[in-house]
Formats: C-alpha cells, structure tokens, sequence
C-alpha cells in the first residue's frame, strides 16, 4: 500500500487552489477485495513542524510525515475501525490538540435544500447558509456554508485559524455553495470569508447570512445563535394572529435608536421620567455612548407608551457602517447592528415592546446596497448580487448599487430575509424603502443611461415580481402583520392583494397628502383660502390604497427645517399650526406615522449624530405639546369611528369642504357600526368663528371631546363648553345643525351624547 500524492495536488492545497480540499485532505480508507484495511490521513498545516494522528480510543499516537511540501503531512493508521482521530500539532514551542475538520465530510444542505434555493423559493435558507453551531459525529463546532458560484477558491478566516485562508479551505458543492465544518469553535468566534476570483485576486467578505457582525469599524462576522431566547409574548403573538391590523388604531412613532437618547444625557433622562428640577447643562456627562437595548427598554418603552402609539418603527437596524446612512446602507441584511447590543438584546427589547401593547416595524432596504469592499459588492470576484451593466447595477444619485432580482438565488437572499426578521424577532411589519426606484428602471436616471424591459417600458417587471413573492408569501406564514411601501408614484394597486395584480402590501405611505399638508401649512393663513385644494384633494384618491399618513424623518432635514420651524406667523401660532395639523391628520382616514421630536416641538432639524432636544421638556410650550400628543393618542384609540373603516368610503362623510373664504372644513367619520360617529371641524385660520354652523345627522347633544385650542395645550382656550345642542335647522344636507364656536387654528372632534340626549328628549 503507499501513502503517495502527486506534487500537484499538493500545490493545489498548499497554494489554495483546490475546489475540492477533502478529496487530498483528511482521512481516506486503502480497500482490498472491498474490504478497508487501513486508512490514510493528510493534513496542511501551515505553522507546524510535525504533527502526529491521535486516537482516542486506542489511546495511540502516530507520527505524520512532510511530503511535497514541509508543512504537508501524511501517515496511515493500521486500524480499519479508526472512527474520530485528532491531530497533534507541534508549532515551534507550543503544541496543541485539534480535531480534523476534513474528517467530517457529512454535508448540512440537502439536495432539496440546494434545489430550491437554485429556484429561489428556499424560505428558510437562512437556516442553511451562514455560521450554525451544531454536532456532528459527537463534536461540537459550526458549519459554514456561502454562496459563491464564480469563486475560484474560498477559505473560513478567524481568529482560530490566525486569519490564514490555507488553514480552512472550503469545499464547492452544489449551486455554487462552498461549505466546511470547523469542530470545536463556538458561538461568539469572529469570521469572515476569504474569497478568492479566477485571476488570483482576494476579497475578505463579511457572511451574507451572518447574524451578527462586530461592532463598526471592524466588519467581521460573529458565529451567533437565535434559538436560545425564551419569548414571552405569546398572548401578543396570538391576537395577532387572528386579528385584521386595517381595522385596529395604528399611531406609529418612527426613530433613530442612535440618535434619540445618548447614555451621557442625565438631563434627558430626568426630564423624560418627570422629575423635577433640571440638572444644569454644565453638569452634564461629555461623553456619549449609543443607548443598550435593555437601557431603551426602561427609557424608550414608557415614553412611547406615555405617548401612546401603538407601534414603534425603526429605522433600518441591519448591520451598516456608516452611522451618517442613518442605517439604509445595509452590510448585514441577517444581522442587527451591534451599535446597542446582541441580537437576544434585541429579541428582548421587542419582546418587552410586546408585553407593553407596542408593535415594532422596521425599515427594511431591498432597493440597493452600499459598495463597501466587506459586503455584497463585487462578493466572489463577480457582479453576484448586482446588475453588471450600471445602467441597470448602480443608483449613481446615492453611490449604492441595485440588486439582481432576475437571478433565483438573489432573491431567494432577499425573500428569506423579509420572512427571518418576523420569524426570528418577531416583528410586526416592515416598512419598505424606496419603493418607486424598484419600480422604474429609469429612477433618477438621464435618457441613455438606463435599459428598457422587454415591452421597452421603464416598469422594473423582476422588481414588482419580487415584492409580490415577498408580500405573498409574508401574509401567508405570518397573518395579522404590516406591510407598508414607502411608494411616491402613481404605480397602481400597490396596497391591493398579489391574485387581483397588485404588488401585495397592506398599506401604502400616502406621500401626496403629506406634501399637500406641509405646502398648506408653510403658507401664511390669509393665502390657504386660495388653496383649499390641498385640504381635500387627498380624498379623491383616497379609497384607491390603504394609506398611511407618515410625516417622516425625510421632512426634517437637509434644509427642511423641523415640523415647528415650518408653519407661520409667531410662537403662538407656529405651535397652534402645528396642533391643528396633526388633529387633522389623526382624524383623516388612514393610519398614522410620525418621527420623533415633532412631539415636543423640537425647532432643530433631526441629526443623526446628537440627541433629540429633551431639554426644550423644561418649557410650558413643549411640554403641553407633548401632553397633546398623549392626549391625541388616547381620543383616536378610543374612537372606533376614527380607525376601523379607514379603507371604507362608508367610514367618511364631508360635511363641507367648500368654505375656502374662511379655510373651515367639517366632516364625519363613521366605525363599523353606523350609529357610531365622529364629527370634525377644522378652521386653518388664527381668526376664531363665533357663530359657525354645520350640518349634523341626528338631533341631540354633542360633546366636545377634543380641542387642540385647550388650554391645557397652550391653546387660547375658546370652545363650546364641553358641547353643544343642536338646533332644528336644516343645514349643509343634514336635518339638523349646531351652532359652534371654532378656535383660531383650531380643530374639534364632535361625538353625539347618546345618553344625555335620551333623557333630555324624554323629559319633554
């Protein structure tokens, strides 16, 4: 019997070179007649002066011999029962003990596994591809697997391997997968891959499916396990699950979990817990540091819940470098940033979000990534994850690149991660970025410099397909969540289901309403009444999606000015403007969206890198603002009337939207049942109506329930006692009318007293 290999093979390991290392690498049985009756055992060992096999079991060591190269190693163990063998290793003064990965040859990926991802319908591939602890043969260790089809070579580096691409090579599989076994490293290992194109260059890659990556600036990836966190939501879980979310009050606040609250703030801090005397700006800490996920916990949940939205959407939290990307130039699509912990910080945040009636959405980014050299771009030597043709492969406006929706495993890639942040963290919708240039092949993009689809139209066909397969699939494994297209075109049925040809969201970001509403407001009063268009142009088209009306973080920066610094006239009315636009945003159809620091009245435009201004809490103007908003939250959760037929044309009524001369309209909004009503009545103006009539359905007694002009708000307290009766007047097509008096800037939510007017018309 010989132990002999050609010099090639050698070199090929040695030189990493070799797609498949196991069949030089690793233990290989010498057959007679059938029957084993040795093995022989190689090892490239890159650091080492010699090196013997180790068997446990007979408790015998047997010296290997250099062959072809000093640090190849070959011997042959006379034992035809040889199971598990380690390697001892004698590396200049030091020896260690190793298990052999090339001795576990038992593949993870199945052929189904390979084939459905080759087809890109593998749901879960996030369990198969990326870093898995698990055992094989009774070895604790993890499994590696990439998805590199043009690679000529790729090798496993850490810190177990000294960050040497020779030490662990990697074996090519099935549809381009290259996959290795590393005994004996565990959750927590840093890793990257090294992969290595056909002319010889070399790219360190961070893991596409990596949970977990170091903190920014180093890029490695983190072995990380998912499975381990105990949930504790399973009451919120279930309602969810049987419950139609279009019906239900959705106030979302949307935030920068980097740049809402710092560490260093003990002022912040005390003002958002309300305690009393500020501690003086000279004394705060100078040093900052991102909030932990279990510090967010004990400040950012009982804020928002003081607040009283009923979800909370973050901004992108996958792995990104840059903090100034504001987090949508993703690296890490399967790993959520470190910048506030780990990712069971993370399941516990959103579980304790849960336990407080707090849903959380996330920005997810689909659209396009960043050229970073770690990531996605260029992964294996080739145009992988992207178009190779810029005109298709590159979004020149935001320095990113575009992904290849039209090749199988690319948005295999993509689907499972929309379906792994609900899976494995529970999330409760996804916003999606950037819809519109998904869309359109001709996004901010000059004539000539863009390509045509097949029918030489600009609509991205692959595109579409792909968010259908992305929202079809998302209901169906998960019902009761959102998901929501930030889509500013007019591309038709975005919100309507995948079989009547809509591309599958339930809910749509209604981006025309918001700048109708911002350019309304920026003007001075006098000249709205030549605008009332902008008012009631929204519900035109409003029961063509179900929209969510979002004022968001892109409405306060780059020169945008903040929601305050945005309206007219003095202090006064800047803060009565900015009451009066959100009553009347909150009781328009549609579910609710707004960013942090629009609460308080912050004047500063958002920056990503500071806090919020928590210390404007200390003023009367800020902080009754703020209760407005807590106050505004709880009259729209209690008013079916106000959420539960947004999508419905039965759920809204005007009443008159033709006043432009005074810039007054009054509407109704109607629940489920349809002796359930609400009536608003806005005026745009600072000038108060003393004696302003509107038409009601029914006859009795109306009470005030809400005015954004009360006192407690700052407002200038005018109103109508607590409510008015009406009066046998025909008015506005309505049998009945009241008799009101409007605020200046103001808005009143009206609701029949059914009780009071029942024994008021009983006694007569």
């Amino acid at each position: 019997m010989s132990s002999t290999i050609a010099p090639e093979q050698v070199n090929q390991i040695v030189h990493n070179l070799h797609q498949d290392p196991f069949e030089v690498l690793g233990r290989h049985p010498y057959e007679q007649n059938g029957t084993i009756q040795s093995w022989i055992i190689r090892a490239y060992l890159p650091d080492a002066n010699a090196a013997w096999v180790v068997c446990p079991e007979e408790r015998t060591e047997y010296p290997m011999q250099p062959m072809h190269n000093p640090h190849f190693f070959v011997c042959v163990v006379q034992n035809p029962q040889l199971s598990n063998y380690q390697l001892r290793i004698k590396e200049g003064d030091k020896e260690r003990v190793i298990y052999d990965p090339y001795a576990f040859r038992s593949p993870k990926l199945t052929d189904l596994d390979i084939h459905l991802f080759a087809e890109g319908n593998h749901h879960r591939i996030y369990e198969k591809l990326g870093a898995h602890s698990t055992k094989i043969d009774g070895v604790e260790g993890v499994y590696f697997a990439l998805w590199a089809p043009n690679a000529r070579n790729a090798s496993v580096l850490g810190d177990f391997n000294s960050w040497d691409g020779r030490k662990h090579q990697m074996r090519k599989g099935g549809s381009g997968i290259w996959e290795l076994f590393i005994p004996e490293i565990a959750v927590g290992a840093a890793y990257k891959y090294e992969v290595k194109n056909w002319e010889g260059h070399i790219y360190e890659k961070s893991d596409p499916y990596g949970f977990q990556q170091e903190v920014r600036p180093k890029t490695a990836s983190i072995v990380a396990e998912l499975d381990s966190y105990k949930w504790n939501d399973d009451a919120w879980m279930e309602e969810r699950r049987n419950s139609d979310p279009l019906a239900k009050p959705i106030s979302v606040y949307e935030l920068h979990l980097g740049s809402w609250l710092h560490a260093s703030a003990d002022e912040p801090t005390q003002l958002l817990s309300g305690e009393s005397e500020p501690i003086p700006v000279s004394e705060w800490k100078q040093e900052a540091r991102f909030l932990s996920y279990y510090e967010l916990v004990d400040k950012l949940i009982p804020y928002v819940k003081e607040l009283g939205y009923t979800h909370i959407e973050l901004l992108p939290i996958a792995e990104h470098p840059f903090d100034g990307s504001w987090g949508y130039q993703v690296t890490g699509y399967y790993a959520p940033t470190s910048r506030f912990g780990n990712p069971e910080d993370l399941m516990y945040f959103i579980d304790q979000c849960h336990q407080n009636n707090i849903g959380v959405i996330v920005d997810w980014v689909p659209g396009h990534f960043p050229k970073d050299g770690h990531g996605l771009a260029f992964f294996d030597g080739t145009h992988l994850y992207e178009h190779a043709d810029p005109r298709q492969g590159e979004h020149k406006e935001w320095g990113t690149l575009v992904f290849n929706y039209n090749r199988n495993e690319v948005r295999n890639f993509l689907v499972a991660n929309a379906l792994f942040w609900f899976d494995k963290y529970h999330i409760d919708g996804i916003r999606v970025d950037a819809v519109a240039s998904m869309l359109y092949l001709n996004y901010c993009r000059k004539d000539g410099e863009w390509i045509a689809n097949e029918y030489g139209g600009a609509e991205n066909i692959e595109a579409a397909n792909f968010l259908r397969q992305v929202n079809s699939l998302l209901f169906s494994y998960f019902p009761g969540v959102l998901s929501i297209a930030e889509e500013s075109t007019s591309w038709p049925m975005v919100s309507w289901p995948t079989y009547t040809g809509g591309l599958g969201f339930n809910m749509k970001w209604n981006m025309g309403w918001m700048h109708d509403m911002l350019d309304y407001f920026n003007m001075d009063p006098w000249f709205r009444q030549f605008h009332q268009n902008n008012l009631t142009f929204s519900m035109w088209y409003h029961h063509s999606e179900n929209y969510m009306l979002a004022l968001s973080h892109d409405e306060i920066v780059h020169g945008k000015s903040n929601i305050i610094g945005k309206m007219p006239g003095d202090e006064w009315q800047k803060f009565a403007n900015v009451r009066c636009l959100f009553t009347y945003m909150f009781t328009h159809p549609g579910k609710k969206t707004m960013f942090m620091s629009m609460e308080f009245a912050q004047w500063s435009e958002w920056n990503v890198w500071a806090d919020l201004e928590w210390h404007l809490l200390q003023y009367d103007r800020h902080q009754t603002l703020k209760q407005f908003f807590c106050d505004l939250n709880g009259i729209y959760k209690s008013e079916p009337a106000l959420y539960s037929r947004d999508f419905e044309e039965e759920g809204f009524e005007w009443i008159d939207c033709s006043d432009n001369r005074h810039s007054v309209i009054a509407f109704i909004r109607r629940s489920k049942d349809p002796n359930e009503f609400v009536i608003a009545v806005c005026n745009f103006t600072p000038q108060p109506h003393s004696h302003y009539r509107i038409g009601v359905p029914e006859q009795g007694f109306y009470t005030e329930m809400f005015n954004s002009d009360a006192r407690k708000y700052g407002g200038s307290n005018m109103g109508n006692l607590g409510g008015k009766w009406t009066d046998e007047w025909s008015f506005h097509n309505m049998p009945y009318s009241l008799d009101l008096c409007l605020p200046p800037l103001g808005v009143l939510i009206l609701k029949i007293d059914r009780q009071k007017t029942q024994a008021a018309l009983q006694g007569k």
